[in-house]
């Protein structure tokens, strides 16, 4: 299984980003980071269309793919394991997908096999990687029945 991250902006030096690196670290497999970024001076949904453009350009054929939005199923980590699991088995890859500030186009989301939400609350993008991440190997230390995670 192929494990892919497909992110709108570019990250910077500072401690998410040292904190996403250490997770990334830990995952097997580990978690392809694809960063993508519109530079030229766009705005509402015009800029939304446009990220929603360099996405779809990145998705892995034939991924399973989650997208990241604050109005997604939140998920307990053994049931989001279990998911990871069951797409593992069914020999697939897994995309995730944050969107940008202005959040993601409606036919991003519409193209999602599932919605994910890290609670209603709205979070920094970079935070939402880091977040991500971790539940990653947390779910990898679920299935590997490590001691990481309790109940």
């Amino acid at each position: 299984m192929r494990l892919t991250l497909i992110a709108v902006g570019r990250a910077k030096r500072g401690p998410e980003q040292e904190l996403f690196n250490s997770y990334l670290k830990r995952l097997r497999p580990p978690l392809e980071l694809i960063e993508v970024e519109e530079k030229r001076p766009l705005a509402g949904q015009e800029l939304m269309a446009r990220e929603a453009e360099l996405i779809a350009e990145k998705i892995p054929d034939g991924a399973y793919l989650v997208v990241l939005d604050e109005r997604g199923k939140a998920m307990k980590s053994r049931l989001f394991a279990e998911k990871i699991e069951e797409i593992r088995d069914g020999g697939r890859d897994l995309a995730f997908i944050i969107g940008g500030a202005d959040g993601l186009a409606a036919e991003i989301r519409e193209r999602g096999d599932m919605i994910l939400g890290f609670g209603p609350q709205t979070w920094p993008h970079m935070m939402v990687r880091v977040m991500l991440a971790e539940q990653l190997y947390r779910a990898q230390t679920i299935l590997a029945g490590h001691p990481y995670h309790r109940d």
